[in-house]
């Protein structure tokens, strides 16, 4: 197994006096992909949030390739190489395709835009055939495929993304996932958060479950795959890997 790029260690967040993440050791390996389950209310989101900069830390520690990265404001988190595919996608809505890709490379330099706008282009061609179009008028695929294509504008070393699946066709969720794979194989570690953990699962290196803010379960994708009921007694009866 690689080294960690990401360590969560202890982290503990909240809202106010809401606490949604409780001493949470969670480590990403280097080229893995992480997935991140639990029912809703579980702190799954607040934990992505927290690791962008976006959510306080009330406790512990966030290191990225070794560095405590707790004091980095989220531009700065950005630089280094972390980006988000936020749930709900929160595009631009009134920019065009490119305009939101643009944006999305704001912290790489001016030379690497093109490189990478058309790296993206490669991987989601509609993207390119809209590239001109408003964001706002996309259907949801093809928003979740800017979604995507913003944050890989970044050259991200670690990839978040909440939600995979949400409001998809499932021929498009197959899509994505074909994606994540791909740049997993490139090396990008992920941290994914998805309600179809059965089919994360066939590609997913290592589960987390969280309830009410904490850790309850935790192995290998490789022991998922070999025996669901290790994780299906905190998920439900879910579809095996």
């Amino acid at each position: 197994m690689n080294p960690p790029l990401l360590e969560l260690q202890g982290l503990s967040c909240g809202y106010g006096a809401v606490r949604a993440v409780e001493s949470l050791d969670l480590a990403v390996a280097a080229g893995s992909l992480h997935a991140l389950a639990g029912p809703n209310g579980a702190g799954k989101t607040s934990t992505m949030l927290a690791i962008m900069g976006h959510v306080a830390l009330s406790g512990g520690r966030i290191l990225f390739a070794g560095q405590d990265i707790g004091p980095a404001r989220p531009a700065d988190r950005v630089a280094l190489g972390i980006a988000i595919v936020p749930e709900g996608r929160r595009l631009f809505t009134d920019l065009s395709v490119r305009e939101n890709l643009v944006v999305g490379g704001y912290r790489r330099p001016r030379a690497a835009e093109r490189r990478n706008r058309e790296r993206v282009f490669g991987i989601f061609p509609r993207l390119a055939e809209r590239a001109g179009q408003i964001a706002g008028s996309l259907s949801g695929g093809e928003q979740q495929m800017l979604a995507f294509g913003r944050a890989l504008m970044v050259e991200p070393k670690l990839l978040l993304v909440d939600e995979l699946s949400l409001g998809l066709m499932p021929a498009a969720v197959t899509q994505f996932i074909a994606v994540l794979a791909g740049l997993k194989a490139e090396g990008v570690s992920i941290l994914l958060v998805e309600q179809n953990t059965g089919r994360v699962l066939r590609i997913a290196d290592a589960l987390t479950v969280l309830v009410s803010g904490r850790r309850v379960f935790g192995a290998s994708g490789e022991a998922c795959r070999s025996d669901p009921r290790l994780f299906q007694r905190y998920l439900g009866d879910i579809e095996p890997p």
